[in-house]
């Protein structure tokens, strides 16, 4: 296993200290959703899915958005909310990590739906595998009547900012080859992007680790370039 991976595995299982949410003044927040942890056959683990990056993933990305962009960031904090919390809706752009293990209730699932409709974009992150029929499942839930479709590189969020010329991505540990499939208002690509899915990749494993050279530089670079694009394409469409 790589040092990386054993650094990863000992975060597991241990819950990180969390911040108080700072109140909305108009810059942009980094908004991590929190989701209650299932009990699988009557067993559920210390560690926090939701969690994971947190905080090092969100300040070391919040920087480079802040040094780059012309957008008014907090680098300092950040927030973490319920799907079924109003405050929300006063934030453009939302955050979650591991998805395969997210089962909203039906206030999330109604508060989820109300946040997208209304002009909220969802970046998910940090699943892979199996994982994929849980997301699945849970934003049919969501958007009954919406399917994830997959994206080719020459759609505009992947030249909001920087121009990606390629989509081989990789999971930082797995390896299995990352695939981004969006949300569309009437399934149409043309349209408004509700979501972008980072199926088999983990961006905010990059961004966190990038100040440890615990993966090559190139790496945690494209991922940097990816979530910055994200960000530009969200708050200019």
């Amino acid at each position: 296993m790589s040092p990386a991976a054993l650094e990863a595995q000992g975060r597991r299982g241990r819950q990180p200290e969390f911040a108080e949410n700072v109140p909305y003044d108009g810059r942009l927040t980094f908004v991590r959703i929190k989701y209650t942890m299932p009990d699988f056959g009557g067993f559920r683990g210390r560690d926090l899915p939701w969690s994971h990056d947190y905080p090092r993933g969100e300040r070391h990305f919040t920087k480079i958005v802040s040094e780059i962009t012309s957008a008014r960031v907090r680098t300092a904090e950040s927030n973490i909310i319920t799907l079924d919390d109003p405050q929300l809706g006063k934030y453009p752009i939302a955050y979650m990590a591991e998805a395969g293990f997210w089962v909203p209730n039906d206030a999330e699932t109604l508060g989820m739906r109300r946040y997208l409709s209304k002009g909220g974009f969802m970046v998910f992150d940090d699943f892979a595998g199996d994982a994929w029929r849980n997301f699945e499942a849970q934003m049919r839930k969501v958007l009954p009547d919406l399917r994830p479709i997959e994206l080719t590189v020459d759609h505009p969020i992947f030249d909001s900012f920087y121009r990606i010329k390629s989509l081989d991505y990789y999971h930082p540990y797995y390896r299995m080859k990352s695939v981004f499939y969006g949300y569309f208002e009437g399934n149409d690509p043309k349209k408004r992007m509700l979501a972008i899915v980072n199926y088999n990749n983990d961006l905010s494993e990059y961004w966190e680790f990038s100040d440890q050279g615990m993966f090559p530089l190139d790496m945690s670079n494209e991922s940097y370039k990816l979530g910055v694009n994200y960000i530009v394409y969200a708050l200019t469409r």
